[in-house]
């Protein structure tokens, strides 16, 4: 059964690891942001949270698929490459929108209701993490993005 989900596995594994960095970093900044206005700290917060979160993001899944789209040749298979990555940027796409509303919205009103800085980013970023695991693996699947693999 392993091998089956073993790409959703890795993709899963990879948004993980990028948002525990950037829930790190974001709730730091939230918290060294904290004098600032809600709508600024929220906003300047997201947008180091979308720094880190792509920079590891992308770094783990170019590590983990290097090889995938290598042909005999040592050539790369261009067209399968480019294939799945429209697939991967629909499904993350889809998600980031849905993940942005959410996040910025709901830090927005912790803040305003007087959490911590640290605690409304924390708060904020896991529960839009859940939402966007979800239609992130939901996307990957509608779009078929792992059809061919077994």
């Amino acid at each position: 059964m392993y091998q089956k989900y073993r790409e959703y596995f890795k993709l899963n594994k990879n948004i993980l690891i990028a948002f525990t960095a950037s829930i790190t970093i974001s709730a730091v900044i939230a918290h060294i942001l904290s004098e600032q206005a809600d709508y600024l700290n929220t906003t300047y917060t997201l947008i180091v949270d979308y720094v880190v979160y792509f920079s590891t993001f992308g770094a783990l899944y170019y590590t983990d698929n290097r090889k995938k789209y290598l042909l005999k040749s040592g050539q790369i298979d261009k067209k399968r490459l480019q294939h799945d990555l429209i697939k991967i940027l629909t499904s993350l796409g889809i998600a980031e929108v849905i993940y942005t509303i959410i996040r910025w919205t709901l830090q927005y009103y912790l803040l305003t209701t007087d959490y911590d800085a640290y605690l409304a980013s924390i708060v904020s970023q896991v529960i839009s993490t859940i939402i966007y695991m979800i239609v992130v693996n939901l996307s990957v699947k509608m779009t078929r993005l792992y059809k061919n693999e077994n």
